[in-house]
């Protein structure tokens, strides 16, 4: 008995944590949305990190909206936002990159993209029941 409200309690207070945490990610990446607004503005032009920028941030609010839709994380969203983050990299630095970096960026990318299909079809393949 005494161990079963424990865990209620350990549980609630877990929430409560986890709801917590998605906030401060939500209002930091709204916050880091606005400020990447402003640049663009101040300067008079939109770059494509700029908007590489702009796609993970929307990435990481779709990614929380998700969670808190169906209270589960699909392994996909990471895996895009790091497709995202490694071909903004490619853009930024892709003048000061020797071959071999590059082609590593790329590799990664491409190793990612096929994880991505990897996923989604031993998802479409293997379907979870209820149950899990």
């Amino acid at each position: 008995m005494q161990q079963n409200s424990f865990s209620r309690i350990a549980l609630s207070v877990l929430g409560l944590i986890e709801h917590a945490g998605l906030a401060v990610i939500t209002i930091a990446t709204v916050i880091a949305m606005v400020g990447e607004v402003n640049v663009m503005i101040s300067s008079g032009a939109v770059t494509l990190a700029d908007l590489l920028l702009l796609f993970l941030y929307l990435e990481i609010l779709a990614m929380v909206g998700l969670y808190y839709q169906s209270g589960k994380l699909p392994v996909r969203f990471p895996v895009y936002i790091a497709v995202v983050a490694l071909a903004r990299y490619m853009v930024l630095d892709m003048k000061s990159m020797d071959e071999w970096r590059l082609l590593g960026v790329a590799a990664g990318i491409m190793l990612l993209a096929l994880a991505v299909l990897a996923i989604r079809y031993g998802h479409a393949r293997f379907p979870y029941s209820d149950g899990e």
